[in-house]
């Protein structure tokens, strides 16, 4: 698991808990996004979460519409419009 995956997982976790009040599921990468739990509003604050962790939002950057259906769809696309350092 990279880096960045990891901060992925830590962000989720704290909105799971922020959200639900309970530990995060285990996110594997053929997770489904619509079926972890989260629904649209916890998905939209784990996204920008991660765009205040991370400090760029791949959903702005990609000039396609987008929507990462599993787990590792996700962590791929954010992985694509990481910027180079």
């Amino acid at each position: 698991m990279n880096e960045l995956e990891q901060s992925i997982r830590q962000v989720f976790a704290q909105v799971w808990a922020q959200e639900k009040g309970s530990a995060a599921p285990e996110l594997t990468p053929d997770t489904v996004l619509l079926e972890s739990g989260l629904d649209s509003l916890g998905f939209a604050i784990f996204v920008s979460s991660l765009d205040e962790e991370l400090g760029f939002d791949p959903f702005t950057l990609s000039e396609d519409a987008f929507y990462p259906q599993t787990f590792a769809e996700f962590v791929a696309f954010y992985e694509k419009y990481r910027p180079k350092a």
